[in-house]
Order: structure tokens, then C-alpha cells, then sequence
């Protein structure tokens, strides 16, 4: 079954400034390309920050705005941002960075995380090599239902093989796997759902596949016993 990392959906051909990009420039960047982010590197295109929107909108919020309070730190590192000429002065840094061998669930765990909608993409050495954003991940979606249950049948052959009279068939519209037949024990046809649902673009799993033999009991784990 091939799992699905953030190299098979990101974007290799992305835009990014140097520290010493103008602010206008970075604005005509945005605008340009339609994105609301920028990587920021070096001269080794090594990722040293990220600047977005939300950073360029602080010359707009607090344009004429007196210093903020003392104690207000979150306020005045955001009333700095408005008197910043480069992208070097408007960057968030460090900036929050994925390599391509990542997978896509963790891609989507950290994008939710760090509440950003798109993160570079370095290699070992931290040069950018790409950017994937929250829609890039949902790329895994749009495949066809056949080649989703192309893996799906060859997950079930490799669980299956081993029993004598197991039947298992499956179909997918729109994503939707559905399994159904017979499996000789319960614990196959748990497995069979699992990796039905690992499968990149299923969305859900519909599983009707009956079994012979109980072996929960011989699954789930005991009483623990300590003998003095």
C-alpha cells in the first residue's frame, strides 16, 4: 500500500523574498501571485522565516497608533512589525517547516496546529524546496474510485491469504469503500477495515464483512498475574 507523503502533493515551483525584499515588493508578491504567504531566505535558499498577510496588515492596524504599554509584549512585537521596510523586519521566525518524506497526516496535524494555512518545504539541509498548503492535502481526495480500490483488494489479498474459505469483496463510489463477504476470524475482518481506511482517498469505510470465529478472546489482553 503506498502512503501518500508531502512531496506527492506539494508545489515545487514556489515563490519566495530575501530579507532584504522591500515591504511594496513583498505586497506586489502576494497580490501577484494570488498566495498569502512568503518563505524568506537566504542567499543558500536555507528558509530563515515566513512572512503573510497577517504581518503585512500590522502597518495597516497600527498605522498612527502610539507606542503600546510596557507589559503589552504580544502588542509591541506587533506594533514593531508596523514600522518594518523588509521582509526581513516583517518575518515570523523561526518559521514552522515540513520535509518532503513527511506524511500528509502529519502535514495536516501541524497546519491545524500551528493555525498557518501553508508551510515550506526544506530538505536535510533546510533549503526550500517546496510549499504545501492546507488544500495541496486534499489532493488525495480527487483520486478515482478505482485506483483507491485497486490498493484497497490488495490489502485484502495480503490479509486473506492465509485462511481457507475467506471472500471478500469490495466496491468505492466516491471515495466510500465498502467491504463485504466472509472472513474465518473476527480479528481479520477488523484488519481488513483498518487498512481499508489507511488507503490514500478513502473517506469512508462501510464494512459488512462477517466472520466464523470469535478470537477476541484470545486478542485482547488478560488479567495481569505476579508471582511473588
Amino acid at each position: 500500500m503506498k502512503t501518500w507523503h508531502v512531496s506527492d502533493v506539494m508545489t515545487a515551483d514556489v515563490v519566495s523574498a530575501g530579507p532584504g525584499t522591500p515591504y511594496r515588493d513583498v505586497v506586489d508578491l502576494l497580490i501577484g501571485r494570488r498566495i498569502n504567504a512568503v518563505p524568506v531566505v537566504d542567499g543558500d535558499r536555507r528558509v530563515i522565516g515566513v512572512v503573510s498577510e497577517s504581518d503585512l496588515l500590522r502597518k495597516i492596524e497600527f498605522v498612527g497608533e502610539g507606542e503600546p504599554r510596557w507589559f503589552e509584549r504580544r502588542r509591541r512585537e506587533q506594533h514593531h512589525k508596523a514600522a518594518a521596510r523588509t521582509a526581513g523586519e516583517l518575518m515570523t521566525a523561526p518559521a514552522i517547516t515540513l520535509t518532503p518524506g513527511a506524511g500528509i497526516r502529519t502535514a495536516a496535524r501541524l497546519l491545524d496546529e500551528s493555525g498557518v494555512k501553508q508551510l515550506p518545504v526544506v530538505d536535510y539541509l533546510g533549503r526550500l524546496v517546496g510549499i504545501v498548503t492546507r488544500s495541496d492535502l486534499l489532493k488525495e481526495h480527487l483520486r478515482a474510485d478505482a485506483d483507491i480500490d485497486a490498493e484497497v483488494r490488495s490489502a485484502v489479498r495480503e490479509v486473506v491469504m492465509t485462511e481457507n474459505s475467506a471472500t471478500v469483496r469490495t466496491t468505492v463510489e466516491r471515495g466510500v469503500v465498502t467491504l463485504a463477504g466472509q472472513v474465518d476470524r473476527w480479528s481479520t475482518k477488523v484488519l481488513i477495515a483498518r487498512l481499508a481506511a489507511l488507503v490514500p482517498g478513502a473517506v469512508e469505510v462501510i464494512d459488512d464483512v462477517r466472520f466464523d470465529f470469535d478470537d477476541r478472546k484470545l486478542v485482547e489482553p488478560g488479567p495481569a498475574i505476579f508471582v511473588a
